[in-house]
């Protein structure tokens, strides 16, 4: 998993319009700065707030039953199936980078794994910055 490119253009808006260039993920932690972005109109990415845009990767896919991505807790949007997508890019709200982390939980007949990354150090502007 890493940050998406910032010319990626996620929903209509280029990535570079949600984050810097410094959002990176290492060692259980994303971090970086999160740019305070207005929104879309609607679903769960609507109004404004700070954004992140990540992407997955996986040297095989198909070793996996399922894929699912998302903010926990989750604010209401929930986790997302991304086995199937084909960019693998997604973009989520922070609420409140000290509570909420990113998961990604994969399953494999009975066996499910987590893995789990902190936001606490990411940086959120203000509508001001």
């Amino acid at each position: 998993m890493s940050a998406e490119n910032g010319s990626t253009v996620v929903f209509d808006v280029e990535v570079s319009s949600l984050q810097k260039n410094d959002v990176s993920v290492a060692n259980g932690k994303i971090t970086g700065t999160s740019k305070y972005y207005e929104g879309w109109a609607s679903g769960p990415l609507a109004g404004p707030g700070n954004f992140i845009a990540l992407k997955l990767a996986a040297s095989d896919w198909s070793a996996y039953d399922s894929v699912k991505v998302g903010l926990n807790p989750s604010m209401g949007s929930g986790f997302a199936e991304i086995k199937n997508d084909p960019d693998k890019n997604c973009v989520f709200k922070i609420a409140d980078q000290n509570s909420q982390v990113f998961e990604v939980i994969i399953k494999k007949g009975e066996n499910q794994t987590s893995k789990i990354y902190s936001l606490a150090d990411l940086v959120l502007e203000s509508d001001e910055a």
